[in-house]
C-alpha cells in the first residue's frame, strides 16, 4: 500500500481556504449554538483518544497487514481524520490555545532543527 501522498490530492493554496484560527472560530460558534456547550476537557481528551484509535484502526487495516472486519468496511479515512481534528479544535478552544500561533512556532522550531537533518538521512535518500 502507498505511504506517500496520492497524485490526485490537490494541496495547492486557494484564496478561500480556511485558516486554523478560522476553523477554531467556526467550531466555537457551532459548539455554542448547536452543541449548547463544550464537554469537559477530560471528556474531550477521552473523545480524542477514541477518535485517534478509530483512525489507527482504519490505517492499520488499509495500509497494514490486518484484514477488514465487517464493521470497518464503510469507514472513510478523511472522516476519521476530521473527527480527530474536530475534538482537537474543541480542546484548543476550551484551553485557550491559538493553534495558528502554535503551528507557526512549531514550524519555525522544526525548520531550525531539521533543515539539514532529513537531507543527510541515508534512509530517506535510498
Amino acid at each position: 500500500m502507498p505511504t506517500t501522498k496520492p497524485d490526485s490530492l490537490d494541496l495547492s493554496p486557494r484564496p478561500d481556504d480556511p485558516t486554523l484560527r478560522g476553523i477554531q472560530a467556526v467550531t466555537d460558534d457551532w459548539i455554542r449554538t448547536v452543541g449548547v456547550r463544550y464537554f469537559s476537557e477530560l471528556t474531550n481528551l477521552a473523545q480524542l483518544t477514541e477518535e485517534v484509535g478509530e483512525l489507527a484502526r482504519l490505517i492499520s487495516r488499509t495500509y497494514g497487514e490486518q484484514s477488514f472486519k465487517e464493521s470497518d468496511l464503510n469507514r472513510d479515512l478523511g472522516e476519521e481524520m476530521a473527527d480527530v481534528l474536530w475534538v482537537l479544535l474543541c480542546l484548543a478552544n476550551q484551553t485557550g490555545v491559538d493553534l495558528t500561533v502554535e503551528f507557526e512556532k512549531r514550524l519555525r522550531k522544526k525548520t531550525a532543527r531539521d533543515k539539514d537533518r532529513h537531507h543527510s538521512n541515508p534512509k530517506l535518500t535510498a
